[in-house]
């Protein structure tokens, strides 16, 4: 691991777990702030997947949420599992930003600026996420190797085809 992967993914990583033991302390008042995005998004998940057993109280889903930031966040901050945890991480910041940064519903001109602000930092913290979920850490990853062994195996067949083409023109020759 590079100096600056062991800096950056605690770095990036603290916000979600220092956010998750806080949303886990106070589940209830964020809850509240869940509410209108769980309200929509349990009855979709509940169609999509029937088999599963979804929670529907938003106080649960929340808690949920929260050790999921707490559990993935260690992971990315430790580097265990970093391109899983940093999925997991960018998997339940959107739910965190549709919940508690909805800054198109504000009224107030300085609360709509800045959850306008805290939207964007969310925002940034996904694209790093997004970078970090697919960050191989310097070694090929699994779409880098089937390139490869693509571009192995189509070299590999024009080598065979030259090599039975001057076979065949050997046996004419032989054969004349």
């Amino acid at each position: 691991m590079t100096v600056t992967r062991m800096l950056a993914r605690p770095m990036l990583a603290s916000v979600f777990v220092v956010g998750g033991v806080s949303a886990l302390k106070n589940a209830e008042a964020h809850a509240v702030a869940a509410r209108p995005v769980t309200d929509k998004v349990v009855p979709l998940a509940q169609k999509a997947m029937p088999q599963l057993p979804i929670p529907t109280d938003a106080t649960t889903l929340v808690r949920i949420n929260a050790a999921a930031q707490i559990l993935a966040g260690a992971a990315l901050a430790t580097g265990r599992a970093p391109r899983l945890s940093a999925s997991v991480l960018a998997a339940t910041l959107l739910p965190t930003t549709a919940a508690r940064h909805r800054f198109w519903e504000e009224s107030d001109p300085t609360a709509k600026a800045d959850q306008r602000v805290h939207f964007a930092k969310n925002l940034s913290m996904l694209g790093g996420l997004l970078l970090a979920g697919v960050d191989t850490d310097g070694k090929p990853g699994l779409a880098w190797r089937a390139r490869r062994a693509a571009k192995d195996a189509k070299r590999e067949g024009r080598q065979l085809a030259k090599a039975a083409r001057n076979e065949a023109k050997l046996a004419k020759a032989h054969l004349s």
